[in-house]
């Protein structure tokens, strides 16, 4: 009898972990036969077993009903096996037992729950890492593109049309075809200086960045001249301190503006006249592009580029607005204005 009741109590606890509650309840009814048949075993151990592994595993009610459960045969058995005029004290003694087995128990489950939260956590954190990592990387790319696109379409824009004058002028004007030549020339290396510059401006140990820092308000009689060569009257009008201005929103104005002139000079016939203004505030830098050449074609007739879109998402860095568009009196015009120290809204 004993042997039989010892192995009710104890086989079930090796399935505790797939079936608390059941595995409980057999180990229960076990326990109860045990109080009837008026058998007292060590093996009753397992009831506390089976209410730790349901504290752990179940809820608060599950474990409230089985706590429940256990200090009932701990009040049966105390008033059945007790010595006489000894109630009290083991009662008291399994009362905590009771309570210390089902506390253990859910503490273990919300130790659980508080790692398996940190582990959720942490695979969110990494996910979230990758993302921003991915989203860093497109970035990079669409600011190397956009910086290759201003390049390649000013410098090549500049060089057709200087091998264009050249040739004209090489039977008719040695000297002047030879100075187109050397202007040529002298774009190309440009060129190839701007692509190292921009390609390699975030390595720190890049020699040709110090040689060549980025260019700037400082550099656009220099743009200016270029593109005179080629064929653009061009005027430069900077007012107002720019040194203050940081080095990265230099090379934006840079870029808008040898973005708007690349766009008369490939758009405009010959004869058209361009003219920048520049004027640098403490907190603002406006540009204003202008030509005086006929507008061009209505959207839709010609295929779409990129040109604007990307001066739009170069002055909305800087918080600005960019306006682009035929002038009321005539010829086309790119207005922004940089904010230096806000990243809302620029009025324009």
């Amino acid at each position: 009898m004993a042997t039989a009741l010892t192995a009710a109590l104890a086989l079930p606890l090796v399935w505790r972990h797939r079936a608390p509650r059941a595995v409980f309840g057999a180990v229960a009814a076990a326990a109860f036969v045990q109080w009837l048949a008026d058998v007292q075993l060590p093996a009753d151990i397992c009831l506390l077993v089976a209410l730790h592994t349901v504290a752990a595993h179940s809820g608060r009610r599950d474990t409230l009903v089985a706590g429940a459960v256990v200090e009932g045969g701990a009040l049966l058995a105390c008033l059945r096996w007790a010595t006489e005029g000894a109630f009290l004290a083991p009662f008291v003694a399994l009362t905590a037992t009771v309570v210390a087995a089902a506390a253990l128990g859910a503490n273990a489950r919300t130790t659980r729950a508080y790692l398996a939260a940190l582990e959720e956590r942490a695979a969110h954190l990494e996910q979230q890492q990758d993302q921003q990592a991915r989203l860093a990387v497109a970035e990079e790319r669409t600011r190397i593109a956009r910086e290759m696109h201003d390049i390649v379409t000013h410098n090549l824009s500049v060089m057709v049309a200087l091998t264009d004058a050249a040739v004209h002028a090489q039977h008719r004007s040695p000297d002047k075809a030879t100075t187109a030549m050397l202007r040529i020339s002298e774009t190309g290396r440009q060129a190839l200086t701007d692509m190292r510059r921009s390609l390699g401006i975030l390595r720190t140990d890049e020699p040709d960045a110090e040689r060549h820092p980025l260019p700037g308000i400082a550099q656009l009689e220099a743009l200016a001249d270029r593109m005179r060569a080629a064929g653009l009257p061009t005027r430069v009008d900077v007012r107002g301190d720019h040194t203050h201005v940081p080095a990265t929103a230099q090379l934006t104005v840079y870029r808008l503006v040898q973005e708007a002139l690349t766009n008369t000079f490939k758009h405009t016939p010959a004869g058209t006249r361009a003219e920048v203004r520049i004027r640098c505030s403490t907190g603002t830098v406006t540009v204003d592009v202008t030509d005086s050449g006929p507008c061009p074609p209505p959207p839709g007739s010609a295929p779409p580029g990129q040109g604007i879109p990307g001066m739009r998402e170069r002055s909305a860095a800087y918080g600005g607005t960019l306006r682009a568009g035929p002038l009321p009196g005539g010829g086309w015009g790119v207005h922004t204005r940089l904010l230096l120290d806000s990243g809302g809204a620029a009025p324009a």
